[in-house]
């Protein structure tokens, strides 16, 4: 296994993106606190560039490259969020991009992704492995490959999401992070470990996808069939060893919330707080309401993955 980034990785990462990713407000909505009896902090990552947090360990994992290895350019997997931040920032940093994604991947990311001038190779997720698609692709094409979550440069840039909350937050109580692959959630754990040792990281999965509690519970990865659910930027199969070891010592519990619930959250953040949230970026926030009789009166981090969602999509599911 190819080593663990440390807390100094993730400052390393905040100076190296800084200037290239938005430090994204932190909102807070007195309706939700009364609600819920929790003081919520939201890290509005729906409002980073792409329009989720991917982009910080996009850019940081493609600036950390030598320059002579990055202008062969930069091969990635995902289905919708991690390729568009690749594409976008592979545009800045001027290098070619191939991303492999889901031929059902939400049209808006597809469209997004290649307006950024990646080229997109699509797959079917319930019946080819995205991982061996781009395997093929490198040893094609040449480039690095920059997995959507499992990489060291990765998780350190998706961990300056966490430095900056509580930057302005100071140390919290818990931390509700979403968990795809783990990329955000072991990145901000590292975080959270070394400013905050006393919070609580709380990493919330889609009901039918529950592998990392799964894995968590079994001391080791657990692979399922890639889940059916509206979260569809955590329609992972399985964690990375990365991801699962970073997990493992500062991840306190992994809970899970159904399809209902995010639609649900989904259109309470869009009436309340008056923003637009996709469903996986509802997974944290939806948790952390459901768990709130057990943070009374505490300081609670809610980490909003992304907003990036079809407008058609967003009114059918809230509506």
């Amino acid at each position: 296994m190819t080593a663990l980034p440390t807390f100094s990785d993730v400052v390393a990462a905040s100076a190296r993106i800084k200037g290239q990713a938005h430090r994204t407000p932190v909102l807070r909505s007195r309706y939700l606190n009364a609600l819920s009896g929790v003081e919520l902090f939201f890290k509005a990552e729906n409002f980073q560039r792409v329009g989720a947090f991917k982009f910080r360990g996009a850019t940081n994992a493609i600036l950390a490259l030598p320059e002579d290895v990055r202008q062969k350019g930069i091969i990635a997997f995902s289905s919708g969020n991690h390729a568009q931040a690749i594409a976008c920032a592979a545009r800045e940093a001027r290098v070619p991009a191939v991303i492999v994604m889901p031929e059902d991947a939400p049209a808006v990311k597809l469209a997004a992704t290649r307006g950024y001038g990646a080229e997109v190779v699509t797959y079917d997720r319930y019946s080819q492995d995205r991982e061996e698609i781009a395997a093929r692709l490198v040893a094609e094409r040449g480039g690095t490959l920059l997995p959507s979550f499992n990489h060291p440069d990765i998780i350190a840039g998706q961990g300056t999401a966490a430095l900056e909350l509580m930057e302005e937050t100071g140390p919290l109580d818990a931390l509700f992070v979403p968990v795809g692959g783990g990329g955000l959630a072991s990145g901000c754990a590292l975080v959270a470990h070394e400013v905050a040792p006393d919070c609580a990281v709380i990493g919330v999965e889609p009901a039918a996808g529950d592998d990392a509690r799964q894995s968590m519970a079994a001391g080791r990865i657990v692979k399922i069939a890639a889940p059916r659910t509206i979260a569809d930027g955590a329609q992972t199969t399985s964690v990375g060893d990365i991801t699962f070891a970073l997990m493992q010592r500062y991840v306190r519990d992994i809970v899970t919330v159904d399809d209902a619930a995010l639609a649900t959250t989904m259109r309470l953040l869009a009436e309340r707080m008056k923003i637009i949230v996709e469903p996986t970026g509802c997974l944290a926030p939806a948790a952390a309401l459901a768990a709130a009789p057990q943070w009374q009166g505490r300081r609670v981090g809610v980490l909003v993955s992304g907003g990036n969602i079809d407008i058609t999509r967003f009114a059918q599911l809230v509506g």
